[in-house]
């Protein structure tokens, strides 16, 4: 478990609906109940990789598991998860029966908790009765899944039609329902949904293994209840979340001096108008003196896109959101190995308000408006709350960082079968005050890419080359981290699709650091009819035999490139994540034929590059593609400390 949830004081629990009478949390229980949760949480996400059948879900690993109390409280800390709310907004506590199993997909009825309707989210309530009444089981939490599947019906193959202009071309709507009665599926919402679907079998047996799954948890999660009484337990959730919200209090809010600051960064095209740039805005106030001291306001950011980028955020007060970007701020953490520690529960959130721009923006969009490429929203967020917190604290955050991005194959196989290759690929983190970035990351925890053996296997296809994209980290005294450079050859004729962001814009570097390289899709590299894809893309046409090379985003890099040690810079080259013109290019770092670095040519190329400089250089760098969309302009006026 956690280191955050050692040390635990008493602290008061919920009232014992059965006496009326305040129980205390025992410090030693409330170690036993943290280590329960997380043992269930992983139990289910365990059980659901092991049992599902889509690649999405078994393989890529796209899907989450979250416990939460009976006041809708996430407890649980090691990723994100969707919300309860929805589901008792439409069926009261009091009505929920052991073995209900609850269903949703609805972006506009999910309070902010799905983003796109292949999220598809299950929700089971966990019985136990109160002490003293054993007669009268009542509803003491919640166990949930959500995850990422193939298809779910709508225009295009995969449910994520680049250039929609509604939700209605996304798939198929599905708000809280009641999936399994006291145990018994709903088989005629189960044909609805399936029929929908043209991957129905893996769907079927998705469901199946995420409503067996959560099942399971419950049970186990109701015999701890059993075991200790239902009091005992509810005040053990009380500390838990007390004590988070007491950590990111006193150690993370307080790196944050009082005052107001801004900053914004923006999606380059939303696959419906030409590329532009779709603000996305914080104005971040850090106020010690307030009960809740961390306002994040919106206001500012863009109107709502005609392309599939919208993410609806204003619900349940943005209580979805605040969950989402909170993991930003453990960067603010002692050290790395105490940053590690932090979980993210429903304790960070009395601690964050939240401001929403009126109706009709990128956060606030206006029901039927398509949102299937949210991430570009949603992931952009999380690097603008870190370049804020950057101008905030003199840079001590991390670069910009990879963002998801989807690309795919499909066509029918040698039987004449359909099929879908949908894939989730990583890029580089960004440099960090301390160390470089990571390489070929993934932002969904515990997620990868499709092992190779697997799509050679499955699909009519074959990998070539998976390795780490030369030069794509943004240069910095702290290097970003490499993305994916992956080439797969059709076997049969074929169509590629993509659905990316990054591909003009780059991951931005901080305090001298440069931007990352973009995303990018070449087919048919070095050959003939080479060309690019753009990165939003539902149909590209592929001859058999056509090889696709797909490079993820580089990280941004963190301070001065011409500090970085010249040996790191030959271990990069060793290590093929930097080439010898990258080197003197990006680094100012001469080197030799036989691998060694010329020591004065580098020392007076590193001086003529500093020479060089204006003095005037930006806080971030957002690297060339954003003089394209802005009109010629390098950075904006946030972008200067």
């Amino acid at each position: 478990m956690s280191d955050q949830n050692r040390g635990f004081g008493t602290s008061s629990g919920d009232q014992n609906r059965g006496s009326g009478a305040k129980v205390e949390a025992d410090p030693v229980l409330v170690e036993i109940v943290a280590g329960t949760l997380a043992a269930i949480e992983k139990e289910v996400e365990t059980s659901i990789g092991r049992t599902s059948r889509s690649p999405m879900i078994r393989d890529a690993h796209d899907f989450r598991a979250g416990i939460h109390d009976r006041k809708l409280r996430k407890l649980t800390g090691r990723s994100y998860s969707a919300l309860v709310h929805p589901v008792v907004r439409d069926y009261p506590i009091e009505t929920m029966n052991v073995g209900d199993v609850f269903f949703h997909n609805d972006v506009y009825l999910s309070e902010g908790g799905i983003g796109h309707l292949p999220d598809l989210c299950v929700t089971v309530p966990v019985f136990a009765s109160p002490d003293g009444q054993a007669e009268t089981p009542q509803v003491v939490a919640f166990i949930q899944a959500f995850g990422h599947h193939d298809d779910i019906g709508g225009a295009v193959p995969g449910s994520m039609p680049s250039a929609a202009t509604s939700v209605y071309e996304e798939g198929l709507m599905v708000p809280p329902i009641k999936l399994w009665d006291r145990g018994v599926p709903n088989e005629s919402a189960l044909k609805i949904m399936t029929r929908n679907s043209r991957m129905p079998d893996s769907l079927a047996a998705d469901l199946d293994a995420e409503c067996s799954a959560c099942l399971a948890g419950a049970r186990r999660l109701g015999e701890l209840f059993d075991r200790y009484g239902v009091a005992a337990v509810e005040a053990c959730f009380e500390a838990i979340l007390a004590n988070s919200t007491e950590v990111y209090r006193r150690e993370i809010l307080s790196q944050i001096p009082d005052g107001t600051y801004v900053w914004e960064d923006y999606a380059e095209h939303d696959g419906v108008e030409e590329p532009q740039l779709h603000r996305q805005r914080i104005t971040l106030t850090m106020d010690s003196t307030r009960e809740t001291p961390l306002i994040i306001d919106f206001t500012g950011t863009g109107p709502q896109a005609k392309g599939p980028i919208n993410h609806c955020g204003d619900y349940a007060d943005g209580n979805f959101l605040k969950k989402w970007l909170a993991p930003i701020l453990r960067n603010l953490a002692e050290s790395p190995e105490r940053m590690a520690q932090l979980d993210v529960n429903e304790g960070v959130v009395p601690l964050i308000e939240m401001r929403f721009p009126e109706k009709g923006t990128l956060l606030t969009p206006i029901f039927p408006a398509p949102t299937n490429a949210r991430t570009f929203v949603i992931l952009r967020l999380l690097g603008v709350l870190a370049g804020v917190l950057a101008k905030a604290t003199g840079g001590r955050m991390p670069a910009d960082q990879e963002t998801i991005r989807y690309t795919g194959v499909y066509g029918t196989d040698a039987d004449g079968q359909p099929y879908l290759m949908r894939e989730v690929l990583g890029g580089g983190s960004g440099g960090r005050y301390y160390a470089d970035g990571e390489d070929t990351i993934h932002v969904v925890p515990d997620s990868r890419n499709l092992p190779t053996e697997f799509t050679e296997g499955r699909f009519p296809l074959r990998v070539e080359r998976l390795g780490l994209a030369v030069d794509s980290g943004g240069p910095g005294r702290y290097r970003g981290g490499c993305g994916y450079e992956k080439h797969i050859r059709v076997l049969r004729d074929a169509h590629f699709m993509s659905i990316a962001d990054r591909s003009i814009l780059a991951c931005w570097g901080v305090k001298g650091g440069k931007a990352g390289r973009p995303f990018q899709i070449t087919v048919d590299p070095g050959g003939p009819d080479e060309h690019e894809v753009d990165a939003l893309a539902d149909a590209e046409p592929l001859k058999a035999g056509t090889v696709v090379r797909i490079r993820t985003t580089g990280g941004g890099g963190w301070g001065d490139p011409l500090d970085r040690p010249v040996d790191e810079v030959l271990r990069d080259i060793a290590w093929r994540k930097v080439s010898v013109s990258g080197a003197r290019e990006d680094y100012g770092v001469v080197v030799l034929e036989d691998g060694t670095c010329d020591e004065t040519a580098t020392e007076q190329l590193r001086g003529e590059l500093r020479a060089a400089r204006t003095g005037d250089e930006p806080f971030f760098d957002r690297g060339p593609g954003y003089a394209l969309l802005s009109g010629g302009a390098a950075f904006n006026e946030f972008d200067v400390l």
